[in-house]
C-alpha cells in the first residue's frame, strides 16, 4: 500500500511539473492551467488515507475527546478572532464616519445624485442628445436589456473612416503644433473604395480644393446634427437620467460620453477649418458649442465623466489656441471666448469627482461585504463591469478563499482608510476660494498608498486609490490652461488694440481681463514675459513646483507630460 501510495505520488508530481514547465516554454496558459490536475490521482489516494488513518484514530474513545477539545479550543479561538476583528474594524470605521461628518461630509451615494431639473429646461432630454443614451437607458433612468437597437445614436460622429488606417495626426497645442490641411484634404479624398474595401463614408468634390474646404465638405454630413444639437444647447440646465439606483454606483451606465467626446473631436476639426478660411463666426459657434457639451455633464458625481469633461476641454482649446497665434479671433470673439473659459472651475468640479469617487467606493465595498459574491470580485480585480469572466483562476483562488471568510471588520477597515486618504489628502488637494492646487498633499496620499502592505484590510485601498493622484493633477493642470488661455486671449487683444504685447500681464486689466489669475500651484503671480522678437512667454510653475524657464515637460518618449517641467501658453 505504501509502495502503491509512493508512486502514485510520484507520477502526479512529475505530470504536474511537466504540463506547468511545459506551459512556461510554450506560453500556453491551458497547460499552465490544467497542470494542478496532474496532481488529482495523488490528492485523492492522500484524502482517502487521512481518512483510513483519523477514523481508525478516533475509532478510540479517549482519542475521539481529544479531538474534540481540539476542536473546541480552535473553535473559541475562532470566534474570539472574528468578534475582535469585527469590532475592531466597525470601531474604525464608525471613527472616521462621524469625523467626517461632523466635517459636514455625507458618505452616502445617494447624498451626491444631483437633483432633478424640468424636463423643458434639459438639455439632456432633447431629442438628439437622448439618442446618445437611448439604446440603454430610458428618460428616466431604467435601463434597457437587452438594448434597443433600432435606436439610432446621432451623436456617434466621427472624424475618421471606418477601418481606414493612416489617419492624420491632430496638432497639439501644447506642444504648439498647428493643423495640416493638406494632410487632412488628402485623407478625405480617399477613392470611394480603396484596395483594402474600406469604403469613403464622407462627400467629396469632384476636384481638389482649398484644404480647409475640402474638410468642412467632408464634414457636413454632421450639419444638421450639430445645428440641432446647438439649438438645444440653449437650455439652461442639462442633467443625464444616469440608472443611479444600481445595485453599487459602479454599475451606473455611462453610454453619454463617448459620444459627446466624439462630437467635441468634430467640432474642434471644423472650427479648425472654418478659421482657416476666415469664417471665424462659425468657429466660435463650434468653440462654444464644445464648451457647452463640457458643461453639460458637470454635476455627474462620477469621476470618469470628469476625465472626459477634461479630455474635451483639450479637444476644444486646438482651435481657440491656434486662432489666437494666427491671429484669427477678432476683439469681440476673444472677449467671449476669455468670458466662456472663465465659467470653467476644475478645482470645484475635483471636490465633486472624489466624493462621488470616494462615496462609490464605499458602496461598492458595502455591497461586496454582504454578498461576497466572485463577480464582484471579479469585477474589482478587471474594472469592467459589464463583461465579467467567470472562469476560475489558480493565481486567485488564495484571495477568493480569503473573500468569502473574511471578517466583516476587514471591510471596514478598507472603508475607514478610503475615507480617511480622502478627507486628510485628496479633498484638501485643491482649494477652489483660494483657487489653488496643492501638489504636496497628493504626494502625501500617493506615498501613504505605496505603504499600504496589500493585506485583506487595505486590499480593496489599493485597488481604488492609486488612480486619484493623476485624476488630481489633471484637475489642476486643465484649471490652469484654462487661466492662461484666457490671459492668452487678453494679450491677443491687447496686441490688437496697440500693435504689440505688453511689458507685464498687469497691464491687461481690467480692460481687457477683469482680473488677472495666480498660479494654482503656489498663489504666486504667472510668469511674463515679452520677449525681443515681439512675442511673450506665459507659464506656470507646474506640479514639480519648480520653475524651468518655461520648459515644458517631455517623457524619453518626447510627449508631453504634466509631471514635468513647466506648465505653458506657447506663443510660436
Amino acid at each position: 500500500m505504501k509502495r502503491i501510495f509512493c508512486w502514485v505520488s510520484f507520477i502526479s508530481l512529475a505530470a504536474c511539473g511537466f504540463m506547468l514547465m511545459l506551459g512556461l516554454i510554450l506560453r500556453n496558459d491551458s497547460l499552465m492551467a490544467a497542470s494542478p490536475f496532474a496532481l488529482l490521482p495523488a490528492g485523492l489516494l492522500i484524502a482517502a488515507v487521512s481518512f483510513v488513518l483519523i477514523v481508525r484514530w478516533l475509532f478510540s474513545w479517549r482519542n475521539l475527546k481529544r479531538a474534540l477539545k481540539v476542536v473546541g479550543v480552535f473553535g473559541i479561538f475562532g470566534i474570539i478572532f472574528y468578534v475582535e476583528e469585527d469590532v475592531r474594524g466597525w470601531l474604525a470605521w464608525h471613527h472616521i464616519k462621524q469625523q467626517a461628518e461632523a466635517a459636514g461630509e455625507r458618505l452616502d451615494f445617494a447624498s451626491i445624485i444631483p437633483s432633478p431639473i424640468p424636463d423643458d429646461k434639459n438639455f439632456a432630454l432633447t431629442p438628439v442628445v437622448a439618442s446618445s443614451y437611448e439604446f440603454v437607458l430610458t428618460k428616466d433612468g431604467k435601463r434597457i436589456d437587452p438594448p434597443n437597437t433600432n435606436v439610432v445614436n446621432r451623436m456617434k460622429m466621427s472624424t475618421y473612416q471606418t477601418g481606414m488606417t493612416d489617419t492624420p495626426t491632430n496638432a497639439n497645442w501644447v506642444r504648439g503644433g498647428f493643423t495640416d490641411f493638406k494632410a487632412w484634404q488628402t485623407y478625405y479624398r480617399m477613392p470611394e473604395t480603396n484596395s483594402n474595401g474600406v469604403t469613403n463614408e464622407f462627400p467629396i468634390a469632384p476636384q481638389p480644393q482649398v484644404p480647409a474646404v475640402d474638410v468642412l465638405l467632408a464634414l457636413s454630413e454632421y450639419d444638421l446634427t450639430l445645428e440641432e444639437l446647438r439649438q438645444a444647447s440653449l437650455l439652461p440646465d442639462s442633467r443625464f437620467p444616469l440608472n443611479y439606483n444600481s445595485e453599487h454606483p459602479f454599475e451606473t451606465m455611462l453610454p453619454h460620453l463617448a459620444s459627446i467626446k466624439r462630437c467635441a473631436q468634430v467640432l474642434q476639426l471644423r472650427a479648425l477649418a472654418e478659421l482657416e478660411v476666415e469664417q471665424s463666426d462659425k468657429a466660435l459657434d463650434d468653440v462654444k458649442l464644445s464648451l457647452r457639451l463640457i458643461d453639460s455633464i458637470r454635476t455627474e458625481p462620477l469621476l470618469i465623466s470628469h476625465l472626459v469633461r477634461i479630455a474635451c476641454l483639450s479637444i476644444t482649446m486646438q482651435p481657440i489656441w491656434e486662432g489666437v497665434n494666427k491671429h484669427e479671433w477678432s476683439d469681440a470673439q476673444l472677449a467671449e471666448i476669455e468670458q466662456e473659459l472663465g465659467k470653467l472651475d476644475f478645482l470645484t468640479d475635483s471636490k465633486l469627482a472624489m466624493r462621488g469617487e470616494r462615496n462609490s467606493s464605499l458602496a461598492y465595498i458595502e455591497h461586496m461585504r454582504r454578498h461576497r459574491s466572485y463577480d464582484d470580485f471579479r469585477n474589482l480585480v478587471s474594472f469592467d463591469f459589464n463583461e465579467i469572466d467567470r472562469h476560475w483562476k489558480w493565481s486567485e483562488f488564495p484571495m477568493v478563499v480569503l473573500y468569502h471568510l473574511a471578517p466583516d471588520g476587514w471591510f471596514y477597515q478598507n472603508e475607514a482608510t478610503i475615507v480617511k486618504l480622502h478627507q486628510e489628502f485628496w479633498l484638501p488637494t485643491t482649494d477652489p476660494i483660494k483657487h489653488l492646487a496643492i501638489p504636496t498633499m497628493s504626494q502625501k496620499a500617493n506615498a501613504t498608498i505605496s505603504s499600504l502592505n496589500g493585506m485583506p484590510w487595505n486590499y480593496f485601498d489599493r485597488a481604488f486609490l492609486p488612480a486619484l493622484g493623476a485624476a488630481q493633477r489633471k484637475f489642476a493642470y486643465y484649471q490652469e490652461t484654462a487661466d492662461l488661455a484666457q490671459l492668452g486671449c487678453a494679450l491677443e487683444r491687447y496686441r490688437l488694440a496697440h500693435k504689440q504685447f505688453p511689458e507685464t500681464i498687469d497691464a491687461l486689466a481690467p480692460q481687457f481681463i477683469a482680473q488677472i489669475p495666480h498660479d494654482v500651484i503656489g498663489g504666486q503671480p504667472l510668469h511674463y514675459r515679452r520677449k525681443t522678437d515681439g512675442k511673450f512667454l506665459l507659464y506656470s510653475i507646474g506640479w514639480n513646483e519648480t520653475d524651468e524657464g518655461g520648459q515644458i515637460g517631455l517623457s524619453d518618449s518626447g510627449s508631453f507630460r504634466n509631471d514635468k517641467g513647466d506648465w505653458v501658453w506657447l506663443n510660436p
